[in-house]
């Protein structure tokens, strides 16, 4: 018999890292269907419709809402980011893990909907770290850089609220601990 499908959320403030080691943990396990989030943000330099998300204007967000299209959805930093739960259901039911990255609000509403969902909560070292990873990114106005910061104080406190909290210190580090919980997730499925 085969084990049970994980759906694994990765959470963590804007800089902590989780997109990278998100990518990464990809990389290791091929076979983990990633669901691309729709936004109405407006793509950074190098991404791509369809690939790194779907990019939608407002109104098309608000019509998908309507029509019930995500398994969550929030409002962050002004834009709207939703998950189709039509490519989540449909990767668990083949038996696939499913891994979703997501904001906190959009976590809350995953566990609500699936409780077996295994929830990762990425942490930067410090918050003087994740002031400088964001900065050094450099695809943020001076505006939004201070947005992000001040909800990061809050989106810490939201890591009580997760199954795992990794720091993400070093990298490759950070994805060891991530690639162990998954392991001990599977083993426990049976």
């Amino acid at each position: 018999m085969t084990a049970k499908p994980l759906l694994i959320v990765v959470s963590g403030p804007s800089g902590s890292g989780k997109g990278t080691l998100c990518t990464l943990l990809r990389q290791r396990l091929p076979d983990l269907a990633y669901s691309i989030s729709v936004t109405t943000r407006p793509p950074r330099p190098g991404e791509r419709n369809g690939v790194d998300y779907f990019f939608v204007s407002t109104d098309e967000f608000l019509k998908k809402i309507k029509a019930g299209e995500f398994l969550e959805w929030a409002k962050v930093y002004d834009n709207y980011y939703g998950t189709p739960i039509s490519y989540v259901t449909n990767s668990l039911q083949s038996g696939k893990d499913v891994l979703l990255e997501l904001d906190i609000q959009g976590a809350k509403q995953v566990k609500k909907l699936f409780p077996d969902a295994v929830l990762i909560f990425i942490r930067p070292p410090s918050l003087e770290e994740l002031g400088a990873r964001i900065t050094k990114r450099g695809t943020d106005s001076l505006e939004a850089i201070r947005k992000r910061l001040s909800s990061a104080n809050e989106e810490l406190q939201a890591a009580a609220d997760y199954d795992y909290v990794v720091v993400n210190d070093q990298q490759e580090r950070a994805l060891e601990e991530i690639m162990e919980i998954v392991r001990k997730e599977k083993e426990s499925l049976g």
